[in-house]
C-alpha cells in the first residue's frame, strides 16, 4: 500500500500524518504537492487538516479547485481510496465527493481538545476493526466542524450505513454534552455510497504515538491496513 499526502498551502498536520504512516505504521508514503498533476502510482490519497488557501471563502473551498484535485476526483470515482481528515474532510464536501456541509461550531469559537467517538458501523474500510462499544479518544482542532445534511440525506446515509464516527462521551453514550460542535446526529465521520472515500473531523495522526501518551488513533490506522491486507 502506497499512500500519497496531499500538501496544499497553509497545511500543518501534513507532516502528523506522514509521520504517523511512514514512522507509526510502517508504510510508503508520497508527498504530494497541490500543483502535482498526478498522483504518482499511490493507491490511498489523505488530505491533511489546516488552512488551506487560509480557509479563505469557505474551508476547503479554494483547495477544491487545486489542480491536484482533478485527479484526487478521478481516483476517487474511480473506486481509489480517499481520507479527508479536518480540513481535508471540508475539502472532501466542498468537492462533493461525501454528502453533507461543515458549518461554523455552534459556539463560533475554535475548539482544540480531545474528544471522544465511537465507530458506528465496522462496514469500512477504517472501522473494520474498531469494536462498536469503544470510546476512542481522538483530539479536535477546527472552527468549522459542525456537520449538516438535510434530513432525506441523514435518512438515506444512515439506511446505507454511511455514517462512520459519532461524538459520544468516555463511556460511549451518545449524548448533547459530548457534541463538541453541534454537528447534526453527533456526526463526526461520513464515507460515500462506494465506501472508497471517508471524511472525519477528530484526527487520529495526532493520537497514534505512545510519546503523545494516546494512541486510540491506531485502531483507525491498523484497521484499514487490516482490511486491506497489509
Amino acid at each position: 500500500m502506497k499512500f500519497g499526502v496531499v500538501i496544499f498551502p497553509g497545511s500543518n498536520c501534513d507532516q502528523d500524518m506522514i509521520y504517523t504512516l511512514r514512522n507509526g505504521m510502517g508504510q510508503q508514503v508520497e508527498e504530494l504537492w497541490h500543483k502535482d498533476k498526478d498522483l504518482k502510482g499511490c493507491d490511498f490519497i489523505v488530505l491533511p487538516g489546516g488552512f488551506s488557501y487560509g480557509d479563505y471563502l469557505r474551508s476547503g473551498a479554494i483547495a477544491r479547485f487545486s489542480p491536484i484535485m482533478e485527479k484526487v476526483i478521478e481516483h476517487a470515482n474511480a473506486g481509489g481510496y480517499l481520507l479527508g481528515v479536518c480540513n481535508g474532510f471540508q475539502i472532501l464536501c466542498e468537492a462533493h465527493l461525501v454528502p453533507g456541509a461543515l458549518l461554523h461550531n455552534t459556539s463560533h469559537k475554535f475548539i482544540c481538545k480531545n474528544v471522544f467517538i465511537k465507530a458506528e458501523t465496522n462496514d469500512s474500510l477504517i472501522t473494520a476493526e474498531i469494536p462498536l462499544t469503544k470510546a476512542l479518544k481522538i483530539p479536535i482542532a477546527h472552527g468549522e466542524g459542525r456537520f449538516y445534511a438535510d434530513a432525506d440525506t441523514l435518512k438515506k446515509m444512515n439506511a446505507n450505513k454511511q455514517i462512520l464516527f459519532r461524538y459520544c462521551d468516555e463511556n460511549g453514550k451518545l449524548t448533547d454534552e459530548a457534541n463538541p460542535n453541534g454537528s447534526f446526529e453527533n456526526i463526526a465521520g461520513v464515507c460515500n455510497e462506494g465506501r472508497n472515500v471517508f471524511g472525519m473531523m477528530p484526527h487520529p495522526e495526532r493520537a497514534s504515538d505512545p510519546l503523545l501518551s494516546n494512541t486510540d488513533g491506531q485502531f483507525i490506522f491498523r484497521s484499514l491496513l487490516s482490511a486491506v491486507g497489509v
